[in-house]
Order: structure tokens, then C-alpha cells, then sequence
């Protein structure tokens, strides 16, 4: 920071916001006065004014960035461009044209959002997205299956702020903002497929009736024909106000969350609407069993299961895990022809040999005593061995020394014999 050339310092916190913190530069000012202190001067009402150009100037130039190096500037800095649409209420138009997402468009590039208005078809009014932890977890979501089948664009968000972000922008060049995994979803709005959608459900009152007020009665707000689904057979969808399965997962995930907070737990106690696909052969099953006997326990528990792994598949968790994994087991038997009833083999009693092992272990360790002495007395035996050899060698010549001792004394007694007989 200079004043007519004169340096201040270069530490002002407040000249840029903190999305915007990774910005380095130089700002000359003859509008500030020199004759206060620099405490004065970091409350004087122009530096405002400068902040403000300093934004709009910073804006400008990321826009004017190529293609080609704004990817590298968006791998670094996406996440600081998305808080700045958080926080910055006045610069959140222009922000909101420098984001890019992932797109069903694309498998490699990034996509910002006035590219996906170009391509937007014409009756279409919002802009669809769908959030989730991987772009393969989202490409499978039973929430875009017609979306795609139609030829609609969707975009992934797979960031964890990529959702907060989306929230907090309320519209786009007037298009709003449709989360595909929550209601108010209207994908055909042609009068013929109201017609046609209105008599389907007609058709299946009674089978959403039954699961709404008799199967999952305390699991479900209410269960409806859905619109966005085309091969799975059911799916859980939360309200417009609500958590999305993807949201739940982040508030569960954060570090300062409570075990038992009464915000929380209004966000994830809510029941949500359970669609089902008409088309699908298990609801056909479903429906003709209920139609049937509405008391039918495998009715029941074909419902059960499938709210469970609707549950799942649109990225909720299961309280009851015991139960689902109990309910698989007993359709798993229903299939194969095992009954109900068959008890688990039970593992045979275990007999006792404490005594038996105590003894081989006695044993064991008498042959190592026995073992041990034989090896002591072969050592010792040894060593004296060892011991005797030395003196016998020195015996030896002491013996031969008396013998050549005795020979000379009998040749002397020998010769003075001789002498006296010659005498």
C-alpha cells in the first residue's frame, strides 16, 4: 500500500476479501491523506472505495483469462471462487459466470453454466444437477435415469462446497435451479403425458395407498408414482426444503457436529416420498400380491426391501442394518428353496484333554532332563580325557631317564668285575 509513492505497509487484511486472499499487488493512492496515523488511515472511508474497485478489477481479469490457462487456475482456486459466491452477495453475478462443473455433456472438460444454457432444449426452464461423492456415484443415480434417456444435460457436482455453492445462488440469467433428487421435478409438461401420467395414478392408488398407510406406514411421508425413473424400481426423494442424501452425508461428516443435535436431527428425521417406476417388474409383482391379499408377508417384506435399497441408492443411510441384512436372508431363502424353519448345523462339542496334554508335556520335559545329563557327562568325560593327556606326556620321559640310569650302573659294576679278575 503507497500514498503518493510513499510506502504505508503491506500488511492490509481488509483491502481483499478472504475468497480472494491468494491476490498479490501494488496499490498506489493520492486520495489518502499522509499527515495521520496509519490506524486512522485503515478506517478512512476511501479504502472501501478501493476494495470495492480492487474486486471488480481482480473479476475482470480471471474473465479475461484463455481457456486453456483458466483450467490451471481452476484446479488451484475453484473452491475460493465458489466460497467468494457464498459470501460476496454484491459480486455474485459476476462470480457465478466464472464457475464450471462436471457435465453429462462431457467426460473430460468442465462446463460453466451460460455453455449450458446454449444447449439447453427449448421448454426446458431450470437447470438440472445432481450432487453425490464421485462422478461414477452420480452417473448411476436412479434420479437422472430419464434425464439422460431424454437427452437433458445434468450437472455433477461432486465437490463437497459444490452444493452449498448451487444453494446459494438463486437463479442464473433467470433460470432456476432444480436439484433432480428432490421434488417440484417436472421433466414433460405436454398435455398428453399429464393425461397419461394422471391415469397411472389411478391405476396404482391402491398399491401407493397400501405402502403409504400399511407397509411403510412410520418409514415414509407418502409413496407416488415417479417421472425421473426408468430402471430401478423405486427411489427415495426428499422434500424441497429437505436434505438430499449427499447433504446429509457432509452435515453427518463435519468435525463439530453433535451426536444428537435438534438441527440436525429435524434435517435427517424428516420422511421423505418414496416414487416407484410402474414399469418396473417388482412393482407389477408387488401390485398383483397386494391386489391379492393385502396381509401378504412377503408382500411386506418385498416392500420393506425395497424402500431399504431405495434408501441406498439415493445415498441415505440405513438405521436398521441387522434387519435388512435379516430380510435379504429370508428372500434368499424363499428363492432357493430353503426353508424358513432349517435351523443352523451346530458345531460338535469340543472334548476335553487337559490331562493327556499335561502329561506329554511332563514327558517332554523328563527326555529333555535325561538329554541334558547324558550331554553334561559326555563333557566332563571329555575334559578329564583332555586333562590326562598332558601328564602322560610328560611322564614318559622321566621313565626312559631312570631306565638309560639303571643300564649305565650295570655296565660300571660290569667293567670293575672284569678288572678284579684280571688281578
Amino acid at each position: 500500500m503507497y500514498v503518493r509513492r510513499v510506502f504505508i505497509t503491506d500488511n492490509f487484511e481488509d483491502m481483499m476479501p478472504k475468497y480472494l486472499s491468494f491476490v498479490r499487488g501494488v496499490v498506489d493512492s493520492d486520495d489518502l491523506p499522509l499527515n495521520v496515523s496509519r490506524e486512522t488511515l485503515q478506517q478512512h472511508k476511501l479504502l472501501k472505495v478501493i476494495k470495492k474497485k480492487l474486486v471488480r478489477k481482480t473479476l475482470d481479469m480471471l474473465k479475461k483469462i484463455g481457456k486453456e490457462d483458466y483450467e490451471k487456475f481452476w484446479k488451484e482456486f475453484s473452491t475460493n471462487i465458489k466460497l467468494g459466491v457464498m459470501e460476496d452477495h454484491t459480486n455474485r453475478t459476476r462470480l457465478a459466470k466464472l464457475l464450471r462443473f462436471n457435465s453429462s455433456n462431457s467426460d473430460k472438460e468442465t462446463t460453466s453454466l451460460a455453455d449450458y444454457l446454449e444447449r439447453m432444449k427449448e421448454k426446458q426452464d431450470a437447470i438440472y444437477f445432481m450432487a453425490g461423492s464421485s462422478r461414477a456415484e452420480v452417473e448411476k443415480s436412479p434420479f437422472v435415469e430419464r434425464l439422460l434417456k431424454k437427452g437433458y444435460e445434468v450437472l455433477y457436482l461432486i465437490e463437497p462446497v459444490d452444493e452449498y455453492c448451487i444453494q446459494s445462488l438463486p437463479e442464473f440469467e433467470g433460470k432456476k435451479f432444480q436439484n433432480v433428487a428432490k421434488e417440484g421435478l417436472n421433466i414433460d409438461g405436454s398435455e398428453k403425458t399429464k393425461e397419461q401420467f394422471s391415469e397411472l395414478r389411478k391405476q396404482y392408488e391402491p398399491i401407493t395407498t397400501w405402502l403409504s398407510e400399511n407397509a411403510l406406514k412410520d418409514k415414509i411421508e407418502k409413496a407416488v408414482v415417479s417421472e425421473r425413473l426408468t430402471t430401478s424400481p423405486c427411489a427415495l426423494v426428499a422434500s424441497s426444503y429437505g436434505w438430499s442424501g449427499n447433504m446429509e452425508r457432509i452435515m453427518r461428516a463435519q468435525a463439530y457436529a453433535k451426536a444428537k443435535d435438534p438441527s440436525q436431527e429435524f434435517y435427517s428425521e424428516q420422511k421423505k416420498t418414496l416414487e416407484i417406476n410402474t414399469r418396473h417388474p417388482l412393482i407389477k409383482e408387488l401390485r398383483r400380491r397386494v391386489e391379492a391379499d393385502q396381509g401378504d408377508q412377503t408382500a411386506k417384506d418385498l416392500a420393506v426391501v425395497m424402500y431399504e435399497t431405495a434408501t441406498l441408492r439415493s445415498g441415505y443411510n440405513l438405521k436398521d442394518t441387522s434387519g435388512f441384512a435379516g430380510r435379504i436372508e429370508r428372500m434368499l431363502r424363499l428363492s432357493m428353496d430353503i426353508s424358513l424353519d432349517e435351523k443352523i448345523e451346530e458345531e460338535p462339542e469340543e472334548v476335553e484333554d487337559d490331562d493327556d496334554d499335561s502329561k506329554e508335556e511332563v514327558n517332554a520335559d523328563s527326555d529333555d532332563g535325561d538329554d541334558g545329563d547324558k550331554k553334561t557327562e559326555e563333557k566332563t568325560a571329555e575334559e578329564t580325557d583332555d586333562k590326562e593327556k598332558p601328564s602322560e606326556a610328560k611322564d614318559t620321559p622321566i621313565e626312559e631317564k631312570t631306565e638309560d640310569k639303571s643300564d649305565t650302573q650295570e655296565k660300571v659294576d660290569e667293567s670293575s668285575e672284569t678288572k678284579k679278575d684280571e688281578l
